[in-house]
């Protein structure tokens, strides 16, 4: 089970990553602070990047703290439902994404700045879609 949830945090996270940094900063303060002692007991020696850090904390995982197994469930459940908002939006936007910013460069919220310079162009789906993500 404790390899399971790590090895979910792990997916999760590494998805993100690839989506938006500013989530995955967030996320990774709270897997810090949720598993200093494990980070600084059996991961200390690791250089930071690339997974290795959650490589680590997998390979312990028999180890972790109660604290420290739910921060990377935390982080996996937040991950998952930003990637699953993400897919929504995308899924409903992509026409309006096709005709409107379609030139424009994927990454640091280029593409929804993008849908809100064209808010009064887009289709009542994206429009709704970025309404119901943005109340969650």
């Amino acid at each position: 089970m404790r390899k399971r949830v790590v090895l979910s945090a792990i997916v999760a996270m590494f998805l993100v990553s690839v989506s938006s940094a500013w989530a995955l900063e967030e996320l990774v303060e709270s897997v810090v602070k949720g598993c200093e002692k494990e980070l600084t007991s059996y991961c200390s020696n690791v250089t930071p990047g690339d997974g290795r850090v959650l490589a680590c904390l997998y390979a312990h995982s028999d180890k972790l703290s109660g604290q420290c197994e739910y921060a990377l469930y935390d982080a996996a459940v937040q991950l998952e439902r930003f990637v699953a908002a993400l897919s929504y939006v995308a899924n409903e936007c992509d026409a309006d994404l096709d005709k409107f910013c379609s030139g424009v460069a994927v990454g640091e919220g280029r593409l929804l700045e993008c849908l809100d310079k064209n808010s009064s162009k887009i289709s009542k789906r994206c429009t709704q879609a970025l309404k119901d993500v943005s109340e969650e």
